[in-house]
């Protein structure tokens, strides 16, 4: 007896009830589901997510197989995890030579130094970057450049026709001060000096098509930063901060100079949050305090992206130009910051989503081809 015939209503009907949790929608319904082909019992189909860094994307891929799997008549399933990035800003009048090719410029900010926001920055790009993205990362602390030593990486950039060409490095487009200054040099300049290089940074560097750049922001809430927040055509805020209440204060001061120039806070991360003994895995000790990321988060409505631990390898990578998300990538620490990307990709994705502002690239991006 011939095996029934397996149609296109038959595999979307089964593949329904697959729900996304950031938008609460089944995938057939979103479109999802892109180039499904029917050869007899065999079946192929793509599942096109908003952004490769998608935390649920091998458990789409794993219950979609086994849903369509289990149609009457289906001797095999193809399924092709890919990606069309989507681009937002937070204000799409800001001129259109700023990031011309960025998808989404996301801001990492803290109200003070000291916090590690450059080591959340510089691991936040690479476990992006680590997904399939397209990635930039801007340092654009100009007073305090550390991408350099961060990422080991030295040297005058290239420039040619009025254009700066980033140094490559860790599969990311890089631009920093220190890549121009020696390393014992100091930066000694006025407002409108810092204002000039950062428009520099934004509009003469050759950055191409990115599905995100990091930017390194300046700590507080001073010239250079209130310059990158009103002329970089930003996507979102991650604002990075310790448990301790001084630090607390400044991170709240960071999140109401974003909502004053109208940039969505994606959420706050409470850096150096506990740290664990090799020796007692089951204990963390919380050296900086208690909950006061969450707490703030909470307080100011906004979402709480989670813990980094203390571990002395992200001091020890950070020091050599290794940071922990390559370096040590089964650790706590990089765990936690991979899980922080993932948080971060999507809630972009969801906000492109609901108010599309800039056009897709249909950039395409293979996980799987079995």
């Amino acid at each position: 007896m011939p095996n029934p015939s397996v149609t296109e209503t038959d595999v979307l009907e089964a593949l329904r009830p697959i729900i996304d949790p950031d938008f609460g929608k089944s995938i057939v319904d979103l479109g999802f589901i892109k180039n499904l082909q029917i050869d007899g019992g065999d079946v192929r189909f793509d599942i096109e997510l908003t952004t490769p860094a998608c935390p649920v994307k091998a458990e789409f891929e794993k219950t979609a197989r086994e849903r369509v799997s289990s149609i009457n008549g289906v001797s095999g399933v193809d399924v092709t995890m890919t990606s069309n990035t989507r681009g937002h800003v937070s204000d799409p009048s800001k001129p259109q030579d700023v990031l011309p090719g960025v998808r989404n410029a996301i801001a990492v900010a803290s109200g003070k130094g000291g916090v590690g926001k450059s080591t959340t920055a510089v691991n936040l790009a690479l476990a992006l970057r680590q997904t399939g993205a397209t990635v930039g990362l801007l340092d654009a602390d100009v007073y305090g450049p550390s991408l350099p030593l961060l990422t080991g990486v030295q040297g005058r950039p290239v420039a040619e026709d009025k254009r700066i060409h980033p140094h490559e490095a860790w599969g990311m487009k890089l631009m920093s001060m220190g890549f121009f200054i020696t390393e014992n040099s100091p930066v000694i300049w006025r407002g409108p000096m810092v204002h000039g290089l950062i428009r520099q940074f934004l509009t003469e560097v050759v950055w191409g098509d990115l599905d995100y750049l990091v930017i390194d922001m300046p700590p507080g809430t001073g010239d250079a930063a209130l310059t990158l927040t009103q002329m970089a055509p930003l996507a979102g805020a991650v604002i990075v901060t310790t448990a301790n209440d001084l630090s607390l204060i400044d991170a709240r001061k960071g999140l109401m100079m974003f909502e004053k120039v109208q940039v969505p806070v994606l959420g706050i991360v409470e850096n150096m949050s506990y740290f664990t003994p090799p020796d007692l895995p089951d204990r963390k000790y919380h050296i900086f305090g208690k909950g006061g990321g969450r707490r703030i988060a909470e307080e100011l409505g906004v979402e709480f992206l989670g813990e980094i631990p203390i571990d002395p390898r992200i001091v020890e990578g950070g020091d050599a130009g290794r940071p922990i998300v390559a370096d040590a990538p089964d650790s706590q620490a990089a765990g936690a910051l991979v899980t922080l990307a993932g948080r971060v990709a999507r809630k972009l994705a969801v906000l492109a989503v609901e108010a599309p502002a800039v056009a897709d690239a249909n950039i395409t991006w293979v996980t799987s081809t079995n």
